[in-house]
């Protein structure tokens, strides 16, 4: 047989789960309480920390500020994705031959986009003793034309040829072409541009020139004249999108902060709301039990906080220590304990205590934490279950809001660190809209399921809501 708490635990659920606004509220806040578990699951907090800290150093190989790739679903055109092609993996595309003390690495693709590349980088890996190599670039267009793009020596270690800052190239590149259509290059364009662009009159404009779409090389030869030479060498040619979540200035994937946003902000909103709903309910209960001078202190002490300016506070502190989200947490409980919600619970626990059962509990010889614990708090837990859901995202968009003002931990990778970068490279100004709609479409959902559930709450435990 069933107890009688599990019979109303289910009636309760099924009175819940009977309001659209409540099973919306729920279906929201499983999947914030989703991508917590995943983001937990697939990247550990230091490594997202670190990682995100970091920046380009960490994702050298993304594009910069690309939106969503997802976005191709509703483009006319098909933007490009990033191709990486290195000869240490072996993959297909990339190929090595070092024969006697001649070495050449091709990469070959196949370009199908109808946009060009935002760059295009060369990255070099070699060890050698004494004598650099020296290098030859070209580059093969899909008609077989070869182009020699560059000659270089090669550095110890890592070395890098970004293409598509070259000047020099970008004019050379430029009369060729300009030699072969009979006509000038006059708007500024970048190699990126000029090496998938197709050679006919529409090159000559701006808004006419397009990519040619077929199969591309890049060969790297050279010679070498010592032994235990090695040479490897990696192509990326950046996108215009990138991934599920698009990309920052910095190249930093925002799926990480979008991922690690979640139990962030989740951990502050509910951890705040509930020690602070809590520490309130207590203080106050033992403020209205005792009475006289324990009464008298408590309420004065409230009076007091509740006349500080808690955010200009809050802001303070944050400024002048740039503290970590979670000692931010703490002095956030801190300051909230004796707020409004002590006086409102205190005037609900004056009216309990002369209950004639709390009467009975004393003249049983009930101690005085039992009474506060067990028959005071429980009966006033129904009108505060509500208002502490609902509270939940008010502390979400408080963190939130402190990061985006600069006030909020400097390291963490949040919903609010994401827009107050966004803010400071003027990414709406630039229309990199997904860098800000993003962080906060999260934010914005957030609060919406915890509303919607704890209103849907005030309605079942506050019969008088029941016909709004």
């Amino acid at each position: 047989m069933k107890s009688e708490r599990a019979i109303r635990a289910k009636e309760f659920m099924k009175t819940l789960l009977s309001y659209k606004s409540a099973l919306t509220g729920l279906i929201i806040i499983f999947f914030i309480v989703g991508l917590s578990v995943y983001a937990i699951a697939t990247i550990p907090y230091p490594e997202a920390v670190r990682l995100w800290k970091l920046g380009e150093k960490s994702f050298i190989d993304n594009p910069r500020v690309a939106p969503p790739a997802w976005i191709n679903f509703f483009l006319p055109k098909k933007l490009p994705e990033t191709i990486i092609l290195d000869s240490r993996n072996g993959e297909a595309g990339a190929s090595k031959a070092i024969v006697s003390n001649v070495f050449r690495i091709e990469f070959a693709f196949n370009y199908q986009y109808d946009d060009f590349p935002s760059e295009i980088n060369l990255f070099f890996f070699s060890s050698y003793n004494k004598s650099s190599p020296q290098i030859t670039i070209y580059w093969q267009k899909p008609n077989g034309e070869i182009i020699k793009l560059k000659e270089l020596t090669i550095k110890k270690g890592e070395d890098s040829y970004y293409i598509s800052i070259d000047t020099t190239l970008e004019d050379k590149l430029k009369k060729l072409i300009s030699q072969k259509v009979g006509g000038p290059i006059n708007y500024s364009v970048g190699p990126e541009v000029l090496l998938f662009a197709t050679e006919d009159q529409s090159i000559l404009s701006r808004e006419t020139v397009h990519p040619l779409k077929g199969k591309y090389k890049m060969i790297i030869e050279g010679a070498f004249y010592e032994e235990g030479f090695n040479i490897d060498a990696k192509l990326v040619l950046y996108g215009k999108v990138h991934g599920i979540a698009g990309t920052d200035y910095y190249r930093r994937d925002l799926s990480i902060a979008l991922l690690w946003g979640a139990p962030i902000a989740l951990s502050f909103g509910v951890v705040a709301a509930v020690s602070i709903t809590c520490l309130q309910m207590i203080i106050a209960a033992i403020s209205a039990w005792y009475g006289g001078k324990v009464d008298s202190i408590i309420q004065r002490l409230t009076e007091f906080n509740m006349i500080l300016p808690f955010l200009p506070i809050l802001m303070m502190i944050s400024a002048f220590y740039k503290i970590s989200i979670w000692v931010l947490l703490v002095v956030v409980i801190a300051l909230s304990i004796l707020g409004y919600g002590t006086k409102t619970y205190r005037a609900m626990f004056l009216q309990i205590r002369e209950f004639p059962y709390v009467e009975a509990a004393k003249t049983y010889g009930a101690s005085n934490m039992r009474i506060i614990l067990k028959y005071l708090v429980p009966k006033v837990l129904p009108t505060i279950i509500p208002s502490l859901v609902i509270s939940v995202a008010d502390f979400v968009f408080l963190e939130a809001a402190l990061a985006i003002l600069g006030l909020g931990d400097p390291n963490a990778p949040t919903w609010g660190k994401l827009i107050n970068d966004a803010y400071n490279a003027g990414a709406l100004y630039l229309g990199y809209y997904h860098w800000v709609l993003e962080p906060a479409a999260l934010l914005v959902l957030t609060a919406l399921g915890f509303a919607l559930l704890g209103f849907t709450l005030d309605k079942i435990f506050n019969p008088r809501l029941r016909e709004m």
